[in-house]
Formats: structure tokens, C-alpha cells, sequence
């Protein structure tokens, strides 16, 4: 249940203050307890003393679902796929309509999407959120049986969808009901991205998980255009321009959890390509504590973030976890006594106390732009979502040099490239040197599943490969993930970072004055202790926590 939305209907029965609000929902943010717990340990109201009181908002009845067991009848007006993504129990069929008990009662999007979803009336009721989750578990079956079904059903009802008319159909029930699902079945797997992509003869819908992408049960292939349009749709796009690329946002929750998902149109020769970018803010670790930092990079970065001028860069390439690390540098600064700015292209997170800009080029809204105005607002620190051209690199040395530390990204494929990038976009090599802080070096690459982990002995040819021999290697072990039903049989769960720091001290100043080559910088680097993402991989393998096919792949 939504601690703010519990919140506020506190304080509009007179229950709270406006103060004791915000003190209710930073308890459950840094506690992990549900809002109701949080409320019973400051005896503000019982468990029951709640359910009745959010029964009286919405207008339904309060339930106790320990002994309910929902009629075979119930269970067929309510799909699989639809009670687990709005958890959701059916309670009774009623005259105004199905009366359905809901984990989120004071969500009416997702009471109105439900509606939608099933064609016809819905009654909200309240109940325990862990008494309906127990009840879907055992009377719903497997997730993957409800995606079948929604599949069945799509395919069933597919006959009176013709595919002529995409933006009608994109509203009909079946379509929202099976994008609604693989929607909630692609975040249920932490997927990061959801690719829908129309071929020839087939459409297809991936998902990314963990940097490897996996494929769905394909959906009918006529329906592609009204799939597709429901998801613009979702996202507030145009429906009828199908010959520009477009970008959009869907803002839904799902299950417990508010996702936020950034969608990006491409047409191609058989239809329109969407790209879902899923940002699952209860998913991200926005703390340098727990980016698995080696302990001298974790440290030099505490020092550099504050620093009263300077730059400071994260490089790598798409998908690496810069803008990550950078929020979780900010996190860190962001004190009542600092401003903050942000110019990033989108925002990626909403970060309290932090002024963040969305860059707009199609209003020229540019980085250039922005970062000028930033300027004159009397900042202390800046974010530049990534350094693109000259004009954005020179303002940020400008910005540094006039008492500011500014943080950005650069797409390079080490630390040091970073540096000749900067030059070779026309930046003058002595305000590099003078205004650079540090670079680090960053790649994410596939943690081994805690649960099927195996120790094995790898071939000479393998370890010649990671440059090692059996002698450098003695008795360690070596370990791989060997498939199971946790990871889905991939043998990897979750990602782990691989970082290179180059710190740029008076000898790599002197480097860069004198425009040295990546190569040569790179080898002095080393030299004065840089440890290099290989090496870091090297690390990550002999702790067990990757595998050497992993490192081998990104570095």
C-alpha cells in the first residue's frame, strides 16, 4: 500500500498533521516496513482501525480474507494475468458490478485500468494486502500460466480484431489486457528494457535482463499495429504518425511498485519498433555504499565529490551504470548547505532537494543552454548528462574553473580516452589538465546466481585467454552458475560493477598539456598505480562473483 497516499488521507481525516506526514513516509522510506506497521508501532491506529478507515474513503466494505475461498465463477471473471498485475481478489459479483478486494484500494488509476482491462463495472473493496497476495498465489497458479492464458485469450478474441483499424483496437479489452501483462511480467524478471519488433512474417517482444535479452511467446502478428498503438497510447503519443521517430514516458504502477518506463519509436520497413526503457526507481541502488566499489576507488571518490571546483567524469559505454553512480555521488553531497543543478536528456530519477532540467533540443533547450542559465543560479555542484559537443565541454571547464565541481559523462571505452576525447573535440589541452579531477572507467557485467553456484577448474586455453597460466592461478577456484529456476537457468543473477579510476596527478597533467596519445597515457597511468578493468575483472573472478566469460566479454 502507498505510504503517501495512506498519508494523506490521514491528514485529510484529521488523523495527522502536515509535519507528522512527512515524518510517517520517511519512517516507512528508511524502516522497510509497510505504512500500516509503521503506524502501529507509533500507535496512531491499529491494523483494523486503517482497513475501516480507507473502506470509508473509497466507499466499499473492509473484508478478513483468512478463511475466504472465491467461488470457481469469481475466478473466471477475473483473469490470472489481471488479478497478479493489479493484485487483485474477486470477492462477489454484485449488481453495480464485480466487487474485487485490492492490495492498493487508494490507487484509482489502477481501479479504472482494471475496469477498462475487463470491459465492465468494478466494485473496490479492502482487505489485507498479504491476505489477497496469499489468495492470488493459491488460487491463480503460476505467472507464466497467466501470460499463456492472456495469450489463449488474445488469440481466441484475435478473429474480431482485423488489425484495419489500430487506434480503436488499441482501446478494445484484449489488446490493454495483454500489453497490461507482458508489461508486468517483463518487470516481474527485472527487465531493464522491452523491445516490441515488427518483421515480415513474425512480431516480435524481448526483454533485457541483466544485459542479456530473452524472447516472449509472440502475440498475433496482424495485431502488431494495434499493440503497438496502445502502447503510444500509454505513453501520450501521436497514434497517427507512424513516420517519425518519437519519445514518451508511461508512469504506471505495477503490483506495489511505481515504474517508470521511457518509450522510444522507430519506424522501420515493417511497422513502427518500440523500445521500453524501464526505470524501477524501488530498484535502484542510489547509494555509493552499495555499488560494490573496490575500497581505494570508493574512498578517492568520497574525497573528489567534495572538492569545491573541478570535473569530475564517468565514462563508459550505453547501459554501464554512469548516470547510476553519478546520482548515487549526488546523493551523497546533496546537504541543506549545497545547490544542486542537473541538466540531464531525460531525467532519469527524481532526487528530493535537487533541481533537475530535462534537456529539450526540439525547443533549443540544448546542454549549451541550460548550463549557461546554471551559471547565474548560484550553484555549488552541476550535472551535465553527458559532455556531446565543444560547446558543452568548454562551458563546463568555464563552469569549473568559476568555482564549480561539475560531474558528466563521456561514451569512451577507458578512463584515459576520456581525456583525448575532450581534446579532440577542440578542447585547449591546458584547461583539460588544470579543470580535470578524475576519470572512472565503469562496465557492468553479470553476477553468478548465489543459489546454483558451482566451483570448476578452467581449461589452459581459457585461462590463456585472461592472460594467466596454471602456475599464476595455484589452487584457487574458479566458479560458475550452473541453471536454475531462480535465474531462470541462465546461471547469472543480478549485475556487479567493473571499475578503472584514472586520478589525473601533476605527472598525467603534464601528459595531457602535451595532447599524449590514450596509448601512452594509459601506460603512465598504470605505471603510478592504475588498476585497469581487466585487472578489476580479474579481482571480480577470483572472489567469486563473475565469471570469466563475463570479464572476457566487456574488457
Amino acid at each position: 500500500m502507498n505510504a503517501e497516499s495512506v498519508a494523506d488521507l490521514l491528514v485529510a481525516r484529521d488523523v495527522i498533521d502536515h509535519g507528522q506526514r512527512d515524518d510517517l513516509v520517511s519512517s516507512v522510506e528508511q524502516s522497510g516496513k509497510d505504512v500500516v506497521s509503521v503506524l502501529e508501532d507509533y500507535q496512531i491506529l491499529t491494523r483494523d482501525q486503517l482497513y475501516q478507515l480507507i473502506a470509508e474513503d473509497i466507499g466499499g466494505e473492509y473484508f478478513d480474507l483468512s478463511q475466504f475461498t472465491p467461488a470457481p465463477q469469481l475466478l473466471k471473471a477475473l483473469p490470472a494475468g489481471m488479478a497478479r498485475l493489479h493484485e487483485a481478489i474477486p470477492i462477489q459479483i454484485t449488481e453495480e458490478g464485480l466487487m474485487v478486494a485490492l492490495a492498493n484500494p487508494l490507487d484509482p488509476q489502477g481501479l479504472e485500468e482494471l475496469g477498462f482491462s475487463l470491459g465492465h463495472a468494478v466494485v473496490p473493496a479492502v482487505a489485507e494486502p498479504k491476505q489477497i497476495r496469499d489468495l492470488i498465489e493459491r488460487f491463480y497458479g503460476q505467472d507464466s500460466e497467466g501470460m499463456n492464458q492472456a495469450l489463449v485469450e488474445l488469440q481466441r478474441e484475435a478473429a474480431s480484431l482485423t488489425g484495419d483499424d489500430a487506434a480503436s483496437e488499441a482501446n478494445s479489452a484484449p489488446i490493454i489486457r495483454y500489453v497490461d501483462l507482458v508489461l508486468y511480467q517483463a518487470i516481474k524478471e527485472r527487465a531493464s528494457d522491452i523491445h516490441f519488433e515488427p518483421f515480415e512474417h513474425d512480431f516480435k517482444i524481448r526483454y533485457r535482463v541483466d544485459g542479456a535479452l530473452y524472447e516472449m511467446a509472440p502475440p498475433p502478428q496482424h495485431l502488431k499495429a494495434a499493440i503497438i498503438s496502445r502502447i503510444k497510447v500509454m505513453s501520450n503519443l501521436n497514434i497517427a504518425e507512424t513516420r517519425l521517430p518519437q519519445d514518451g514516458r508511461i508512469m504506471k504502477t505495477i503490483g506495489d511498485k511505481q515504474v517508470d518506463m521511457r518509450v522510444s519509436t522507430l519506424p522501420t520497413a515493417y511497422g513502427e519498433s518500440v523500445v521500453l526503457r524501464v526505470l524501477d526507481r524501488s530498484n535502484v541502488n542510489l547509494d555509493l555504499e552499495n555499488l560494490n566499489l573496490p575500497e581505494y576507488i570508493f574512498e578517492y571518490i568520497t574525497d573528489t565529490i567534495e572538492k569545491p571546483n573541478g570535473i569530475f567524469i564517468c565514462t563508459g559505454p550505453t547501459g554501464a551504470g554512469k548516470t547510476t553512480t553519478l546520482y548515487a555521488c549526488l546523493r551523497r553531497i546533496n546537504t541543506v548547505d549545497s545547490k544542486l543543478l542537473t541538466a540531464e536528456d531525460p531525467v532519469e530519477y527524481d532526487i528530493e532537494g535537487i533541481m533537475q532540467v530535462p534537456i529539450n533540443d526540439g525547443i533549443g533547450l540544448t546542454f549549451g543552454r541550460v548550463l549557461r542559465a546554471f551559471l547565474r543560479q548560484d550553484p555549488d555542484r552541476i550535472l551535465v548528462g553527458e559532455m556531446r559537443d565543444l560547446e558543452t565541454a568548454q562551458i563546463a571547464i568555464q563552469a569549473s574553473l568559476t568555482g564549480h565541481l561539475v560531474f558528466s559523462t563521456l561514451h569512451t571505452n577507458d578512463a584515459p580516452g576520456a581525456v583525448t576525447r575532450l581534446i579532440d573535440m577542440g578542447c585547449e589541452p591546458f584547461l583539460v589538465a588544470a579543470t580535470l579531477e578524475g576519470v572512472l572507467g565503469q562496465r557492468l557485467l553479470r553476477r553468478i546466481c548465489d543459489n546454483c553456484k558451482v566451483a570448476y577448474r578452467p581449461s589452459e586455453a581459457v585461462l590463456a585467454q585472461i592472460g594467466l597460466t596454471l602456475s599464476d592461478v595455484g589452487r584457487r577456484e574458479f566458479y560458475t552458475g550452473r541453471g536454475c529456476e531462480v535465474c531462470n537457468d541462465t546461471g547469472y543473477k543480478g549485475r556487479q560493477g567493473l571499475f578503472e579510476l584514472l586520478d589525473v596527478t601533476d605527472p598525467i597533467r603534464e601528459m595531457v598539456t602535451q595532447r599524449a596519445s590514450t596509448v601512452v597515457l594509459k601506460q603512465k597511468a598504470v605505471e603510478i598505480g592504475m588498476r585497469t578493468l581487466r585487472e578489476d575483472g580479474l579481482r571480480n573472478i577470483f572472489e567469486g562473483i563473475t565469471t570469466i566469460e563475463e570479464v572476457l566479454k566487456y574488457t
